[in-house]
């Protein structure tokens, strides 16, 4: 009878402590604001994209730029295509022969991918969310500020307001060059299309003007 009872006592204080270790895990992580945005727009799933490919276009008035694209996610490396050149190389590697082919990728894929690089880019402040209207649709939304350190990177300084709805969605952003007080250029985010679980706004739109940045062509190749 001892043996049973010492048997049952120990079973006993066995499940009090497995329950105590398990009331231990970790909590659960608080997201960001930047990474609720990152992951509304598919940032989960940029893990299984190998390949982008996407074409730059700007539309002013009766005229038309364009250039393409190719990035090789895994490995970094880019080409460029345009009526000018083709020129492929590796963002791993950029000399005085690639640096303003890469100056004019990292501005496309900026516009294409604007969510990720709230998460992506390092030597930036994020202000807290505030509700503020926004500039072109006049509606009250999310703001939050997004800014560069005056040092490195191919445009040190500059500052976006974006501003998204309730869903993390962005809908407008504004530009300040040298994080000026005045606009440098205010656009809309429209027109979004699923892309192999990545979200993107296939439009930027200007207000009161014949002037779209908008992206073609777009392919999203997974691992």
């Amino acid at each position: 009878m001892k043996t049973k009872k010492s048997l049952l006592l120990f079973l006993f204080v066995s499940i009090i402590i497995s329950c105590k270790k398990e009331a231990k895990k970790e909590p659960l992580k608080t997201l960001t604001t930047a990474e609720k945005i990152a992951n509304a727009h598919g940032f989960e799933n940029f893990k299984n994209v190998s390949n982008i490919s996407f074409t730059f276009n700007v539309d002013k008035d009766s005229t038309h730029f364009e250039r393409s694209w190719s990035w090789n996610t895994k490995t970094d490396a880019v080409t460029l295509i345009s009526k000018q050149d083709t020129i492929t190389y590796n963002r791993k590697s950029i000399d005085s022969t690639t640096i303003k082919a890469d100056q004019s990728f990292i501005n496309d894929k900026f516009w294409l991918l604007a969510p990720f690089q709230l998460v992506w880019d390092s030597g930036t402040t994020i202000t807290k969310p505030t509700k503020e209207r926004t500039p072109i649709s006049n509606t009250i939304l999310n703001k939050i500020t997004l800014t560069y350190s005056n040092e490195g990177g191919y445009t040190p300084g500059d500052a976006y307001d974006f501003y998204y709805d309730n869903d993390y969605i962005i809908k407008e952003w504004i530009y300040r060059k040298g994080n000026a007080k005045a606009p440098s250029l205010i656009t809309t985010f429209e027109n979004y299309k699923n892309f192999n679980g990545i979200y993107i706004a296939e439009d930027h739109i200007k207000k009161e003007e014949n002037w779209n940045l908008n992206f073609t062509n777009i392919t999203i190749d997974l691992n």
